[in-house]
């Protein structure tokens, strides 16, 4: 019987836990999720028509602050899989040395198939339903998976109409117009960015003559591929998206595919400048790093001996399975783990937050360059765990997360 996604993921927790020799007691408080809320909640549709909806918030752990993390609207959202992403963000918080713990939340729902009003009426409803469990001080929601600014914005508003006051730091991710941070939404790109030129720098290898492909060119790989593109000189010769995947093996024009993604309502599909290639054939490509910025699950066992690419940088969360792990680094491939990778995004919605609290906002280079210098400092970090434990990234990015929120627990003690 395949392994759900919590017990992957609490797989990789044991294995750093047993490496660092963590507490038995302290081991079994972080194993579980502090507490999780499923609602179920009417929208009418735009036909008058009322449907069900089903929809989840868990708070992994909050012993070092505020729970933390996104709320993903798909078909496919399980209580397993919120779980598993609550869990995954009380470690990447802890790694950023953030003051919060994990959350997640999700709707189940295709938002493809609603009108703008019905999704509007849905986002509302559900964070109504959610409300008690979330505040400035207590959970802070940000987009995820199918949400973006406007379902902040709406985010928002239902919690001040009903808290009586505006309460802009309730989430994050928000538009600048109402508190939101600029340069949020290139945040976790330009984390996964910052990693991969300071995996490179670190193995000797010059970023500006690497070869990069991306899976996934939503938010976070586009932006991954744009900054790696613009800023650090590298070359991306492939890209895909749910639609298509191109190829181009002398470097694809990335600002110019952003621009026809679009203009083609939000897809690649037909995008006359690549060579067109299989999804399988991206993730197998010869190329020095390998970006899964799609879903979770992309590299498992059945693929993961195909895969050539030198580094993986984890622009999705769970991209690899702990079984394909396992085979890659068997052939010496260097992973960077989703953690570590992809907490671009969390550390900027943390500054949106400070700002919000203090009403007092900074400026996109202001946001760059602190974003930049504590991915810098989580690398260093992880680079010297790694040393010190003679383990691979994700093992010694989670024994630096865990030995954080264990202080925090040997500090605070268990109530009462």
């Amino acid at each position: 019987m395949a392994k759900s996604l919590y017990e992957q993921a609490l797989e990789v927790f044991g294995y750093a836990a047993d490496v660092m020799k963590l507490d038995p007691n302290i081991r079994k408080f972080l194993e579980r999720p502090q507490r999780t809320l499923v609602v179920e909640f009417p929208v009418v549709m735009d036909d008058g028509r009322v449907e069900m909806f089903t929809g989840y918030r868990c708070q992994h752990n909050t012993a070092r602050g505020p729970a933390k993390g996104g709320i993903r609207y798909h078909p496919d959202v399980t209580l397993d899989e919120v779980q598993t992403l609550a869990f995954w963000m009380t470690w990447k918080c802890s790694l950023l040395n953030l003051p919060y713990g994990g959350g997640k939340g999700g709707v189940k729902v295709d938002p493809s198939k609603l009108s703008k009003h019905e999704l509007e009426r849905l986002s509302r409803r559900f964070f109504y339903e959610i409300a008690n469990f979330i505040g400035e001080k207590r959970d802070i929601p940000a987009p995820d998976v199918n949400t973006n600014a406007q379902v902040m914005a709406w985010y928002v508003d239902t919690y001040t109409m009903h808290a009586g006051y505006p309460a802009l730091g309730v989430v994050t991710g928000k538009p600048v117009e109402i508190g939101g941070s600029v340069g949020r939404n290139e945040a976790t790109g330009r984390g996964v960015a910052v990693t991969a030129a300071e995996a490179c720098k670190l193995l000797g290898k010059d970023i500006s003559k690497a070869t990069v492909a991306v899976q996934g060119f939503g938010n976070v790989g586009s932006f991954s591929a744009k900054i790696l593109y613009e800023d650090y000189k590298a070359k991306v010769v492939a890209v895909s998206d749910v639609s298509a995947a191109y190829y181009d093996p002398n470097g694809l024009d990335i600002n110019d595919l952003i621009t026809y993604r679009d203009s083609n309502k939000g897809f690649i599909e037909g995008y006359p400048k690549g060579k067109k290639i299989s999804h399988e054939e991206l993730l197998e490509l010869d190329v020095d790093i390998l970006v899964p910025a799609a879903l979770e699950n992309a590299i498992t066992q059945k693929n993961a001996d195909k895969i050539r690419a030198k580094f993986i940088v984890e622009g999705a969360n769970g991209p690899v399975t702990p079984e394909a792990d396992k085979i890659l680094l068997s052939k010496g491939v260097t992973i960077i783990p989703d953690i570590l990778a992809n907490a671009g995004g969390v550390t900027v919605s943390y500054f949106e937050w400070v700002q919000d609290l203090q009403s007092f906002f900074w400026d996109l280079d202001d946001i760059r360059s602190k974003l930049t210098k504590m991915m810098k400092a989580a690398f260093a970090e992880v680079a010297k765990t790694k040393e010190k434990y003679n383990v691979d990234f994700r093992t010694a990015a989670y024994i630096v997360a865990i030995e954080r929120v264990a202080q925090a627990v040997r500090l605070r003690g268990i109530y009462p």
